[in-house]
């Protein structure tokens, strides 16, 4: 029978999670992990099979906190845009967490339409706040969706890798341009992607 851990899962997790709001993921190791709680790895291990299912439990608990930024977006409008500054706000406070969040490196494997499903319940109240609040099909409103939350999701990477300072207004006009240009192309039905080629074949 193996011993009674010192420790309760959440409380692992959460001191893991503080360590990597302030280091990042690769930070937490067994080893530091430990000394924060002041014990041994063992209840570290007891608990978790390894420190990759713990760094899930992580990412879990930071996804909830970001989710926690947005739950109010329906007391807002436009809904879509305050989700996207909150995002912004989010990779400006917790620049680690976002990085943990939304920033993993993948084998090569990972589809764009993969990468979404990992984003949460976030992503469904946003796209049925488009199909509402602008008339739009549910394929139309997943395709502004993916144009505008890629769009958002480079004002973060910006922020939160404090590549430049950007104001609040600056943001909101930002957000603002790309949705409203991504809308009205998606409202006409007439777009369509224009190829690259060499000018000397032209």
């Amino acid at each position: 029978m193996p011993p009674k851990a010192k420790y309760t899962r959440e409380e692992i997790v959460q001191m893991a999670l503080e360590m990597a709001r302030t280091k990042g993921i690769d930070a937490v190791v067994a080893r530091d992990l430990a000394k924060e709680l002041g014990t041994s790895t063992s209840p570290i291990f007891t608990t978790f099979k390894n420190m990759e299912e713990l760094h899930q439990e992580v990412r879990k608990l930071a996804l909830k906190e970001f989710e926690s930024y947005v739950s109010d977006a329906l007391k807002f409008t436009p809904a879509f845009k305050y989700v996207g500054m909150k995002m912004i706000e989010f990779a400006m406070i917790e620049p680690k967490l976002f990085q943990l969040v939304y920033m993993r490196e993948h084998d090569g494997s990972q589809t764009f339409a993969m990468l979404v499903e990992e984003l949460g319940d976030t992503v469904g109240v946003c796209i049925e706040i488009m199909q509402k609040e602008y008339s739009l099909s549910r394929e139309d409103a997943e395709v502004l969706f993916r144009q505008v939350w890629l769009h958002t999701f480079g004002i973060c990477v910006l922020v939160a890798g404090k590549v430049c300072r950007l104001t609040p207004e600056e943001i909101s006009e930002m957000l603002s341009m790309e949705f409203k240009g991504a809308l009205m192309l998606i409202k006409s039905g007439t777009f369509k992607a224009d190829p690259v080629y060499s000018v000397e074949n032209k």
